[in-house]
Order: C-alpha cells, then structure tokens, then sequence
C-alpha cells in the first residue's frame, strides 16, 4: 500500500489502508480541528526520526477497559503517600512526559511541536492530565485526551516509586465514576500490560469511537 501525504484540507484516507506496522500517512500539522479529527477516526500522531509528522492506526489496537485494570496492592499503598491532582499543572506533566530517559529510548516522539499541540487541546478542555504528587513536588503522572467516554492515552512519568501507577490508578477511578468505557494505550507495551492491557481489533476500536464520540468542537 502506498502511503498517503496529506494535504491541507482536514481530511485523512480510511484507517484499512493503513501499513500492517499501522502507518497510514504523513504530512499535514498538529493543529487542534485536525488531531481532534485524527483522534475521533483511531488514528494519532507519533515521531519517529522522519522530518514529517506520521499519522498511525494499528490493528490491532491496545486497550485497557477501567472494570479490568489490574492495580496492585503496592499501589494502593504507595497511594497513601502521595496526593493526586487532575488537571492543574498539564504543562508540566507533559514537559515531564518529553524529557524522563527511558531505557532503550535515545530521544521523545514528545516534540515541542506535540507539547504545544496537546497543551492548546488541555486548554480547549479536551486533554488531562493525572498528577502525583511528594510534599507539593510533582513526582509522577500521565496525560491523554477525553473524547466522549473514550481516553486516548499517550504518555506517563514516573520520578519515584509507583508514582505514575498512582496517576493511573486516579485515572481508572475517573473513568469509573464518570462512565467512560476504553482507555486507549494505542501501542503494547510490558508496563502496559501488567496494567491490565489486552489487544482489540482496529475494527472494535472503530466501533467504540462510533458508538461513544461524536464530532468534536474546538471552542474559538
């Protein structure tokens, strides 16, 4: 399959023509009406060393469902040692996210293009950010996009013990009490995975999104 180069009308080809590595297009912008649009349809931006932004939608898709998250009981005891937040500090969650070294990762898909980006979208109201916090120090925590009962997830620090797990431990609990059905992870990781993760088709991927989000506005 060829891959697509998009253009600037806000519009995007149908995620089967997606590589089998789940590669569907490069080009266009990080401009909030276009990830809002990527993001309703199953498909994310995410860098690699290209000079483009590509545009991604595997099959299949990595999900947690909140009734099926798995939290440890260390979790729950490394909760009683910190404080969360939701949403009060988004930029430094996310400027976190960008700079925390992983192990086996020279760099971050994390540009400033994408903190710009998604800090435009926390602003809009439609990107969160979950936070753990050590004597008023922010320590851990993750971000993602709410778009009707659907969290797109895309990245979480840790910079003490547990603390990311407790992040998303609030998170779980957010979507619980709010009725929001999927927490899309996108790719498999292991840390993932012992979160309770399982793999869906990009076909009841689509089907969630259909079902549970409807057109998103951006607010002028």
């Amino acid at each position: 399959m060829s891959i697509y180069q998009l253009i600037p009308e806000l519009i995007f080809p149908p995620i089967e023509e997606a590589e089998k590595d789940g590669l569907l297009a490069v080009g266009g912008d990080l401009a909030p009406e276009r990830v809002l649009l990527a993001l309703s349809l199953g498909i994310f931006p995410w860098f690699d060393d290209s000079e483009y932004i590509l545009w991604w939608s595997p099959d299949p898709r990595y999900v947690i469902f909140p009734n099926k998250a798995k939290i440890s009981k260390s979790t729950r005891r490394s909760a009683k040692k910190y404080h969360l937040k939701i949403n009060t500090n988004f930029l430094s969650v996310i400027s976190a996210c960008a700079s925390t070294k992983r192990p086996s990762q020279e760099g971050t898909w994390i540009t400033v293009e994408i903190q710009n980006a998604y800090n435009k979208l926390n602003e809009y109201g439609y990107a969160y950010s979950f936070e753990t916090y050590s004597d008023n120090v922010l320590v851990g925590g993750l971000y993602g996009v709410l778009l009707g009962k659907i969290f797109i997830g895309e990245s979480m620090f840790s910079h003490k013990s547990d603390a990311s797990k407790v992040a998303f431990m609030g998170l779980v609990e957010f979507c619980l009490n709010n009725d929001i059905k999927i927490i899309d992870c996108q790719f498999y990781t292991p840390h993932l995975e012992s979160l309770g993760g399982e793999f869906i088709s990009r076909k009841e991927y689509s089907d969630f999104l259909s079902k549970f989000v409807k057109s998103p506005f951006v607010k002028k």
